[in-house]
């Protein structure tokens, strides 16, 4: 006969109660895959057949839909909502509040051959606060995307994007200026506009946009 049963149930208990306790922060649909030393923040919801790599960081409240792969060392603040069929590579920092569009597509290396091991030479990305990348775009790497810059669906971005900047195309041109809830500004000869959703006001001065607090 087992000796002290209550004892050892009472370990087990413990420790799936620690385990359900950590889950319970985040989501995690069965069909997804977290690899060890993971950092996923509260109220993250992680869907189907997505892959999160080890020694990625995933902030509070964020989305990421089927098939999304989030490869090792990437970041990821909070309320980042990623759509289905994105691959998020090693180099790539995703600030508070950005949106990547389905199917969009980052890369990590200026030049790769499948011949050639470039590892070393991953260039970094960045994506500031509250920018939108639409559906299909492409962001070639080393650049940076500034904050609540709209990337349109499809565009092939090839330099750095400047703070609330509209641009489309491949390769990418700036076309105007968007407010932070995402509709274009229509500024007067005073350089000043609106948002027609927010009323929030912005001063467009040498070629930079500045909101009106």
């Amino acid at each position: 006969m087992e000796r002290h049963p209550q004892k050892k149930f009472a370990v087990k208990k413990k420790i799936l109660t620690q385990n359900i306790k950590f889950r319970m922060d985040y989501f995690a649909h069965e069909t997804a895959i977290i690899d060890a030393n993971c950092k996923i923040g509260k109220g993250t919801k992680i869907w189907h057949f997505s892959h999160i790599m080890s020694n990625c960081v995933i902030g509070e409240s964020c989305n990421l839909g089927q098939n999304v792969v989030i490869s090792p060392d990437v970041i990821l603040g909070k309320n980042v909502k990623v759509q289905n069929n994105v691959s998020i590579y090693t180099g790539v920092i995703c600030e508070d509040d950005v949106f990547l569009g389905p199917s969009m597509v980052f890369t990590n290396v200026i030049n790769p051959r499948s011949a050639v091991i470039r590892k070393n030479e991953y260039l970094k990305t960045t994506v500031k606060k509250g920018a939108t990348i639409g559906a299909n775009a492409t962001i070639v790497c080393g650049n940076t995307i500034g904050e609540f810059a709209f990337i349109g669906a499809g565009a092939v971005v090839t330099k750095e994007v400047l703070p609330y900047a509209l641009v489309v195309g491949n390769p990418s041109k700036q076309i105007g200026w968007v407010s932070e809830f995402g509709h274009r500004l229509k500024f007067n000869e005073k350089g000043f506009a609106t948002c027609k959703e927010s009323g929030e006001e912005y001063l467009l001065n040498q070629n930079s946009i500045k909101k009106i607090i």
